[in-house]
């Protein structure tokens, strides 16, 4: 289940926090866990089904997740039950179902495995319980991470990726909001809400960013409106890469709009400017997962975790690749001057008439 950056204090220590240390450590009541809006089987020691409810660990913008436990199996739950408003959207809902079916046609170590249940009281959608924090959170205390560490989260995701792959599907999501992380750097990949299955119909939304992602993570080719493939999951992976090595993303900007714009026209920042202890070799993978045409980039996610755990191969690999030579970057003034331009012509043939005019009265 994909974690809002509010649940993030509902964690500690690799495991989610009670709601007891909640209140403690927030010095208050947090909202999380007491919302009177929230639904009585969502209150801890309630039961939805045959599941025994702990309480909330998080409320993204179109569920609410709660920890339970399987009565039948004692093991640990997650669930995620859409909110009222979702299942009365058609387009959202249909969002929601399809985590749902594609959660369920999955079995990896490195997904959490969906609960199949016959009868269910209301809708939702049940998966083991993945222990660990979100790489979010991890990136949070930590700034950025040593290459050896950020290397293993990488493989990892990249095995759950080339899985997934293999099923014909395209998480298009991938953000470290939705990876999390255990103690010895296993992964978890969740939250398949917008992720294409072959031969599935294709959803839209309103919202530009619940379309293709997440404007941070998303490929140059899903900006520019394509649906996106394998490869689009393997550059949100460079981005990802590139966070957890230099502690910031390869793109910025003041709004989303042009955070997505930045990656078609400029080039990212050379890795090694902003931490020299970053080898060359993997300095040389991450910007390849980067290329802005797919055709440049790893083919694979397979691929790409070959060339981490084989990096004293890619150097003289690197050296006769064939690349495009990035188009320079194009100065914004010189993108708002054509329609500056253009704003121009009815003042001037407005100056041209009243001149004509005037002189010929």
């Amino acid at each position: 289940m994909s974690m809002d950056p509010e649940a993030s204090r509902f964690w500690s220590g690799g495991r989610p926090r009670t709601i007891v240390e909640c209140e403690t450590n927030s010095g208050g009541v947090p909202a999380l866990a007491i919302r009177s809006t929230d639904p009585p089987f969502a209150r801890p020691g309630a039961q939805l089904d045959h599941y025994r409810i702990e309480g909330v660990v998080a409320r993204t913008t179109t569920a609410l997740i709660l920890r339970g436990t399987d009565s039948r199996t004692g093991c640990p739950v997650a669930i995620k039950v859409p909110h009222l408003e979702v299942e009365c959207d058609v387009v959202f809902f249909g969002r929601f179902e399809r985590d749902q079916e594609i959660c369920k046609k999955l079995d990896h170590p490195g997904i959490p495995r969906a609960i199949v249940d016959d009868d269910r009281s209301r809708v939702y959608l049940a998966t083991e319980w993945a222990e660990g924090i979100m790489l979010r959170q991890l990136l949070h205390e930590q700034g950025k991470l040593p290459a050896e560490q950020a290397v293993r989260i990488a493989v990892n995701v990249c095995d759950s990726l080339d899985y997934i792959h293999s099923q014909g599907i395209v998480h298009r999501d991938l953000k470290p909001e939705n990876i999390v992380v255990n103690r010895d750097d296993e992964t978890k990949l969740i939250d398949f809400g917008i992720a294409g299955q072959s031969g599935a119909r294709r959803l839209t939304f309103g919202k530009f960013s619940q379309v293709l992602g997440t404007p941070d993570y998303i490929s140059p080719e899903q900006v520019k409106g394509k649906r996106g493939d394998a490869r689009s999951d393997v550059y949100a992976m460079g981005v990802m890469l590139y966070e957890m090595l230099t502690g910031q993303v390869p793109f910025s900007g003041s709004t989303p709009l042009v955070i997505m714009n930045n990656r078609l026209v400029i080039d990212p920042a050379p890795l090694r400017e902003l931490n020299p202890e970053i080898s060359p070799a993997l300095e040389q993978i991450v910007l390849r997962a980067l290329e802005r045409d797919p055709k440049d980039r790893y083919a694979s996610a397979r691929e790409l975790a070959y060339d981490l755990e084989h990096q004293d191969e890619v150097l003289s690999r690197e050296a006769t690749r064939p690349r495009k030579q990035s188009k320079p970057a194009i100065p914004s003034t010189m993108r708002i001057l054509p329609y500056a331009i253009l704003a121009l012509i009815p003042a001037i043939i407005f100056f041209a008439l009243l001149f004509y005019a005037r002189n010929h009265s």
